[in-house]
């Protein structure tokens, strides 16, 4: 009798902390909202000065109809434009843009807004290619050859000692 009072209030407790752990988790959720699915994003978000980036956007999905506006230093303003349930355009980033991360700025026309970063790389085209010499201007056998002369070598032994090894078998066998 005594060990089922034990089990029941082990059991008790159990319940109790599930409870409470349950009514806490419950609380600390933020209810769903309306403005949740309002977003930019630049692709790619790495990007080399003087190159084109798509921008994707959302308003929320009942404000995906209107134009809205993305604005950023990276860039001139740019006007996003209705596609299939979302806001697109384009953007070319300037030739002489500055390295650096850009602020893109989304702004709906109900008011609301989302941002992203937009990295602008302005890395310096090489004028020729690396001067790593050797290809067909190299002089004289080089390793390959060797190694190409030196495996032949090794596989015709081999075939030759194979062939010696069978002849004696066989005259040994008679």
């Amino acid at each position: 009798m005594q060990g089922i009072r034990t089990i029941n209030r082990a059991l008790s407790s159990a319940l109790t902390l599930v409870g409470l752990i349950g009514a806490f988790v419950l609380m600390s959720v933020a209810p769903a909202r309306a403005g949740e699915n309002v977003f930019v994003e630049v692709m790619p978000n790495s990007a080399q000065a003087g190159s084109r980036v798509n921008i994707k956007a959302s308003c929320d999905n009942d404000n995906n109809n209107r134009q809205s506006t993305v604005h950023s230093d990276a860039f001139p303003r740019v006007t996003l434009k209705p596609d299939k349930g979302f806001l697109t355009g384009q953007a070319t980033i300037p030739r002489d843009k500055p390295a650096g991360d850009y602020p893109v700025d989304l702004r709906c026309e109900n008011g609301q807004t989302a941002s992203t970063t937009l990295t602008v790389l302005n890395m310096a085209s090489p004028s020729k290619g690396p001067a790593t010499g050797g290809g067909g201007t190299a002089s004289g056998r080089g390793t390959g050859s060797l190694l190409v002369l030196g495996g032949v070598a090794l596989v015709a032994t081999a075939v030759a000692l194979g062939m010696a090894g069978g002849r004696r078998r066989t005259g040994a066998g008679s």
